[in-house]
């Protein structure tokens, strides 16, 4: 029998691991019971943002059908809107994160920054940026504030490289699904997975497993299956 793989709710075998499966042209697939909420952006007085709130939750189910073309009428579950001409063809770079990303040095922890996940949260632009930041965090507060920002980067963008040991900062997750709100742009965002949930692409490939990713759906994204921000720019919310 093959040894368990671990993870941050204990251990599963290959074939009893909570999935996200994409399906071709249609929804999102999730098989395995985890914590599935609503989370939205939380501003201060500035409307900058500074953290996640919890709004909402969903009954976790062992299957569910969640929606990715963005037009269903019971979102956040599929309700085969897809089938209208929905195009969820995947486009994004399937190569490992450490190859993709770009390197800012600092003097106590380096950046990698994969622009092209960006989705829009803005958590990166509070108080300083964190491309400012990172040059300053040999200043405890300002690493504190630095390590705040990215740590809420919901679509693990940005990650912090500890110059020390040379390893990523990833405080441990649970494995969790939350549907995503921006109050302050009055849009609703992509599917935020946490914790290392597996996400397999339609032709069968696994995604690299990583402890935050945002997953489009509004189905209008430019690099799916994941978030690009055009939920912003497309005024899409689930709500309407």
């Amino acid at each position: 029998m093959p040894e368990p793989a671990k993870h941050f709710l204990g251990y599963f075998t290959m074939a009893d691991q909570p999935t996200i499966k994409i399906i071709k042209d249609g929804p999102y697939q999730v098989k395995g019971r985890v914590p599935f909420i609503e989370q939205s952006i939380a501003v201060n007085e500035a409307g900058e943002s500074i953290e996640w709130a919890q709004t909402g939750e969903f009954e976790a189910k062992e299957t569910m059908q969640l929606c990715r073309c963005g037009k269903s009428g019971s979102k956040p579950f599929c309700d085969g809107s897809h089938t209208d001409g929905f195009d969820g063809t995947e486009v994004a770079d399937r190569r490992p994160f450490a190859e993709q990303a770009k390197v800012l040095d600092g003097p106590r922890f380096k950046l990698m920054d994969q622009e092209d996940l960006c989705a829009l949260a803005r958590f990166c632009d509070t108080h300083q940026t964190v491309w400012d930041e990172v040059e300053k965090t040999d200043d405890p507060e300002v690493a504190a504030i630095f390590l705040d920002q990215i740590s809420d980067c919901v679509s693990g963008r940005l990650v912090a490289i500890d110059t020390q040991t040379g390893e990523p900062v990833l405080p441990p997750r649970d494995m969790r699904l939350s549907t995503t709100q921006d109050p302050a742009e009055g849009v609703s965002g992509p599917l935020y997975v946490e914790g290392g949930i597996r996400v397999v692409s339609a032709d069968g490939e696994e995604y690299e497993k990583r402890s935050r990713m945002a997953l489009c759906r509004c189905g209008k994204s430019g690099n799916k299956p994941f978030c690009d921000g055009s939920h912003v720019k497309a005024g899409w919310s689930d709500k309407a």
